[in-house]
């Protein structure tokens, strides 16, 4: 049997679509193989979003084709999409993707099979209106589900190379979305992820269909516990959004709301579409729709032209937010941007120190807000076992608000919505102790009436 092996570098949304590139090849009869280990077809998919990126995907391109000269070595996804002819010039890659025609992956290889003559299938995506359409039934080493629902981003932020590996935003058809949740609901997940790369402007190219109409809809998905937003803008947080959220007895009480800056000359610069007053008004509004909800955000430190004062304005209006935690980078030039090419580039030292004062600050509120649930019983989704504690029979999940919690159990757990009761609020892993699973507590339910 013919084998493949992947490697997914970048965002959720890549690694969604490695799991539908996977079904092709599973439904043409392949056999998944560890990366690590010698395979027929490698298919390695890529990230471009900081220079880095690009570097590491390189690095593993060239892992591939060490470890099996003879392999057929396909790199699909955004370094692909940006740079196909630096792709396609490393020694060894056969076939070059980028972020469209994935479902073509066994016809190419097939070709390549038959030439021996290197492809370059990459097309000019900014031409692209049409949501490329991946199945999806099950996820290898997960047990929540991953549901992308649009592709692509018209911000064109200074900083952003995104739009440019992924195209203009495309949303992808809700009658298409319902019957992948039902699908992936059947398979037996609990919860499901609803991502993209601009996930909150899904229906902005669709005829009266939006979000909250998409949320109002997935409500109705019988089987369905959980449904979480990977991220959404703030100026796309509707007041029929907001009202989804209020009324849903499925949404998650988490949000992840990029901020990347918190000073509106910052935000300017980034072309950014909110200034502080109009993002906190936001978050207002989401605390009182959905008491206890968990913002969480990005931010990006040390951008162009940021001074001390800026950063300072920036660190107060956070710490006023009250995030229930931060994901902090320090600003990386990235080729091709407007960012790049500005002035006043801050120096390495001065970003490395304001990163470090605002992954203290993103400690001390993920630790403020995970305190007040100590005591209480949460729903938790058993998702994978502490490498470290793996004797011990400690499980790893999140609870509807994404705090991440430790406690012992049998692996039957595993993807199940059990009840944990939180002992130890700490600022990367709360601890708890099992309870029951929510079915049991239903079962007795229905008994007593």
């Amino acid at each position: 049997m013919a084998t493949v092996a992947f490697h997914t570098l970048g965002c959720k949304v890549n690694f969604y679509e490695t799991e539908g590139i996977w079904q092709l090849f599973k439904n043409e009869g392949y056999e998944q193989t560890d990366f690590e280990k010698a395979a027929d077809v490698y298919v390695i998919n890529t990230c471009t979003v900081t220079n880095t990126g690009d570097k590491k995907s390189r690095q593993v391109i060239r892992r591939a084709i060490r470890r099996n000269p003879e392999a057929i070595i396909a790199v699909t996804g955004c370094y692909a999409q940006t740079a196909p002819m630096e792709v396609a010039a490393i020694p060894g890659v056969d076939i070059v993707i980028g972020t469209q025609d994935r479902d073509k992956i066994i016809p190419l290889v097939k070709q390549y099979q038959a030439e021996r003559q290197p492809i370059n299938a990459v097309r000019n995506i900014m031409k692209t209106r049409e949501f490329e359409e991946l199945d999806v039934p099950e996820f290898t080493d997960h047990t929540r589900a991953f549901l992308k629902i649009q592709e692509g981003c018209n911000n064109f932020c200074t900083f952003c190379i995104i739009p440019w590996s992924r195209g203009l935003l495309r949303s992808r058809k809700p009658e298409s979305v319902l019957a992948q949740a039902r699908q992936l609901v059947a398979s037996g997940y609990k919860e499901i992820v609803l991502t993209g790369i601009h996930t909150g402007g899904y229906g902005e190219d669709l005829d009266g269909y939006n979000l909250a109409k998409l949320l109002r809809d997935l409500e109705q998905v019988d089987g369905l516990r959980r449904i979480r937003i990977s991220s959404i803008e703030a100026s796309q947080i509707t007041e029929e959004v907001i009202e989804a959220l209020k009324s849903s007895e499925k949404l998650c009480r988490h949000l992840h709301i990029p901020l990347q800056a918190g000073d509106d000359t910052v935000l300017k610069a980034m072309r950014r579409k909110y200034t502080t007053e109009e993002y906190g008004r936001k978050i207002e509004q989401l605390h009182e729709a959905m008491p206890q909800v968990a913002i969480t955000t990005d931010v990006i430190v040390g951008f162009p032209g940021e001074t001390e004062e800026m950063f300072e304005n920036s660190y107060r209006f956070m710490e006023r937010m009250g995030f229930a935690e931060m994901h902090v980078f320090p600003y990386s030039k990235r080729t091709g941007t407007p960012a790049a090419r500005m002035e006043n580039q801050v120096e390495e030292d001065v970003k490395n120190e304001r990163v470090h004062r605002l992954i203290a600050l993103s400690e001390r509120m993920q630790l403020k807000y995970a305190q007040p649930f100590v005591g209480q019983v949460l729903e938790v989704i058993p998702e994978r076992e502490s490498k470290e504690n793996s004797s011990s029979g400690m499980l790893i999940g999140h609870t509807d608000n994404y705090m991440k919690v430790a406690f012992e159990g049998p692996e039957e757990l595993y993807g199940r919505l059990v009840k944990v009761k939180l002992t130890e609020a700490e600022a990367g892993l709360c601890k708890g102790v099992y309870v029951r699973t929510v079915d049991e507590e239903e079962l007795a339910a229905v008994a007593n009436n």
